[in-house]
């Protein structure tokens, strides 16, 4: 039975040769995505700004407006209204009713539910969701704290078991991915809710899972070749890890794209996120990551004071490229 393979065997890609245009392209999105969050803002969830979502299904496409002109009619305060990509769908945001309570919330749920099915005929609620401004409060500093230590935890880790140049890498690829997502989101007015939040940090374990596979290959070379130029050690390491790479995203993306198709629009931002992180995170890994460790000022000679122990770990390798 022969064997898919989607990269060729002694795939020899000259990856850093393209280092500059990579860090001018990387520096041009990353400032297009802090503009895009400044300007246009997200589109925060009820988890991060408390209120009532309701979920409203129409039986042909509404007016947004015409929706938006019947609820401020009720009375029930500002109403921010989103459609899905199913434009029978809205979303309907509200500030929590007086008291705040669970009697007065389903009662400010029927009253908007009911008048929209008299207006708009054939239109049935299909769910609401509720949360104080308290509660959204602290899910903001602890989401921004979970991420915050991800990400130290994770440089910790790298500079530890590597070169502190290993550590400044992935912190900034780590960043890339945050700001490409954040900037997506800014961009296309997906809702940013707490499930965006999980996809973000899955979206940081998988760069970071690809990012260690490849650094750890980038060490295993300079131990293995310490008279090679550091941009040799990194375009063979990366090309050795390639197939990995690849065969790692397309079947990652193949499930992502039949959630993304299948799985409906409550989860179409979480998918979406997640098949950006995928790509965004692959090129940080080989673009981004790899290539800023010369600029840094990685080599592969060991300094006098570290070679009598590193002859000792110096290996010889298999003469075929691994995977």
């Amino acid at each position: 039975m022969r064997l898919l393979k989607l990269v060729p065997d002694n795939t020899n890609l000259k990856f850093v040769a393209l280092r500059k245009w990579a860090f001018g392209l990387t520096l041009a999105l990353s400032l297009i995505a802090v503009g895009l969050v400044v300007t246009k803002g997200l589109n925060m969830g009820v988890d991060f700004v408390g209120g009532v979502l309701i979920e409203e299904k129409f039986a042909t496409p509404p007016s947004i407006d015409a929706v938006r002109s019947e609820v401020d009619r009720l009375g029930v305060g500002e109403a921010a209204i989103q459609s899905f990509s199913d434009p029978k769908t809205l979303s309907i945001r509200l500030p929590l009713p007086e008291g705040g309570d669970e009697g007065a919330t389903n009662r400010l749920v029927k009253k908007v539910s009911d008048d929209l099915a008299v207006k708009f005929p054939g239109a049935t609620f299909s769910k609401y969701d509720t949360i104080s401004g308290k509660v959204s409060d602290e899910l903001i500093s602890k989401g921004l704290l979970a991420v915050g230590l991800a990400i130290l935890g994770i440089a910790l880790f790298a500079v530890v078991r590597f070169e502190w140049q290993f550590g400044v890498s992935t912190v900034v690829a780590i960043v890339h991915d945050l700001l490409m997502t954040l900037g997506f989101f800014a961009l296309t007015g997906f809702e940013f809710d707490l499930n965006i939040v999980a996809a973000v940090l899955t979206i940081i374990s998988y760069s970071i899972n690809d990012k260690i596979v490849i650094d750890d290959r980038i060490r295993e070379n300079m131990r293995r070749y310490r008279k090679m130029d550091m941009r040799e050690i990194i375009d063979l390491s990366v090309n050795e890890t390639l197939p990995r790479t690849v065969m790692t995203s397309v079947t990652i993306l193949l499930a992502l794209v039949a959630m993304l198709v299948l799985g409906g629009h409550v989860l179409r931002g979480f998918t979406a996120a997640m098949i950006l992180g995928i790509v965004v995170g692959t090129y940080s890994s080989i673009y981004v990551s790899s290539s800023l460790l010369i600029t840094l000022g990685l080599r592969a000679e060991p300094t006098p004071g570290k070679a009598n122990a590193a002859d000792g770990a110096e290996r010889v390798g298999p003469k075929t490229p691994r995977a």
